[in-house]
């Protein structure tokens, strides 16, 4: 599993690796039913402690992304594609709602604000 941790990013690790791969999940890149990887080996992997990715995993069990089977391990689970979108959605409202507060602040055009978006998108993509 590829699992980037970045320490400048402001965010918290374990919210790293969850977001990561609860973006893994929403691509595809992860089906259901595929087994992730003990909590211990991707502690090890990415050299931060267990307490760190068992929180990830928790979380990403309450959310739904994955499931839990004592003695076996995590797995993704059969999530609703929908629902996982819907939350996606609504983060890049959110971030986008930020942009715009922003964008009014500096006084910057929307047909400016709709440049940078869409130069960013395509630079990404």
């Amino acid at each position: 599993m590829n699992i980037i941790i970045s320490n400048s990013s402001g965010k918290p690790i374990y919210e790293q690796i969850t977001s990561q791969i609860k973006n893994m999940i929403v691509a595809g890149e992860l089906k259901p039913g595929e087994a992730l990887p003990s909590m211990r080996l991707l502690a090890k992997e990415l050299r931060i402690s267990v307490i760190t990715t068992k929180r990830a995993y928790e979380d990403l069990e309450r959310d739904g992304y994955i499931y839990s089977v004592v003695g076996k391990g995590s797995f993704v689970a059969d999530a609703n594609m929908e629902l996982m979108k819907e939350e996606h959605l609504r983060r890049i409202e959110e971030n986008l709602q930020n942009a715009v507060e922003a964008a009014r602040i500096s006084h910057i055009e929307l047909q400016e604000l709709q440049d940078i978006l869409k130069m960013l998108y395509e630079d990404e993509g």
